[in-house]
């Protein structure tokens, strides 16, 4: 008798990549806020595997539409290099920390949520904010973009810091703060330019957590497998559903799963 009882497992994880990447197709935004609490909240997969697993799924998922992007020069290298300078080091500085400092499991998981318990509200709110972020008029083609080094940089700190504890803030929190840095860059450009940057800081987050132990491959198989189909299904549906109904729904879902996490 054949013997079901993996499907018991996968397909209810295959469903809730489906549903997260519906949500992104649909919306452009949510992906990790969503997965790493779902993960926890659901399945009781751990916060340190859920982050692990999520950073790695993110930086495969996030790579096609980051190529997407610079086909279409939609990103602005020199603000992703910057952010990069911050987000890198500060990324591989907290992994070494966490391999070397002598945190129990229990500790480490407790700091993962209190992380998740902080960024989630705050991508609750960038997700709403950041349709009147980008409404500032756009600048012309040939226009100039203030460098903002110093700004940039130490944003790339902190988003490397969040990301790679909580596996949040790459999406909504990032073209939130970009749209508040340089707010004469089109949209497109600062959408572009937070994908593209989310790429290697989610690889390098993603690399770091499995040689720490923290990535399940089977669970991480289960996710793209629903979130790919789930992601194309929503890109062509998306415009159907009205922005100003969407938006606030995820920042109240994202606000809910942080009170969860809170009270667990």
């Amino acid at each position: 008798m054949i013997d079901l009882s993996w499907a018991a497992h996968f397909l209810p994880l295959t469903g809730a990549g489906f549903g997260v990447g519906f949500l992104v197709g649909l919306t452009g935004v949510g992906g990790g806020a969503l997965m790493t609490p779902l993960l926890i909240s659901s399945f009781g997969v751990s916060p340190q595997t859920a982050v692990g697993t999520d950073l790695l799924y993110a930086s495969i998922t996030k790579t096609a539409g980051g190529w997407r992007h610079h086909v279409a020069d939609h990103v602005e290298w020199p603000i992703v290099l910057r952010l990069a300078a911050g987000s890198i080091p500060a990324s591989i500085i907290l992994l070494a920390a966490i391999a070397f400092i002598p945190l129990n499991t229990s500790a480490l998981a407790h700091w993962i949520r209190l992380g998740l318990v902080v960024a989630l509200p705050l991508s609750g709110l960038a997700i709403v904010l950041y349709p009147l972020l980008a409404r500032a008029p756009e600048r012309q083609s040939d226009g100039r973009v203030p460098p903002r080094t110093l700004a940039t940089v130490s944003f790339g700190i902190a988003l490397g810091l969040l990301v790679t504890l909580t596996s949040v803030g790459a999406g909504a929190i990032g073209v939130s703060v970009l749209a508040a840095l340089f707010p004469l860059l089109p949209a497109k450009r600062i959408v572009g330019s937070d994908v593209a940057h989310a790429v290697p800081l989610t690889l390098v987050g993603g690399l770091g957590h499995l040689g720490l132990g923290h990535v399940d491959i089977g669970l991480l198989l289960a996710l793209l497998s629903g979130s790919i189909p789930g992601i194309l299904l929503g890109t062509r549906l998306a415009g159907l559903a009205p922005e100003w109904l969407l938006r606030p729904l995820l920042a109240i879902m994202l606000c809910y799963a942080a009170y969860i996490l809170f009270n667990e």
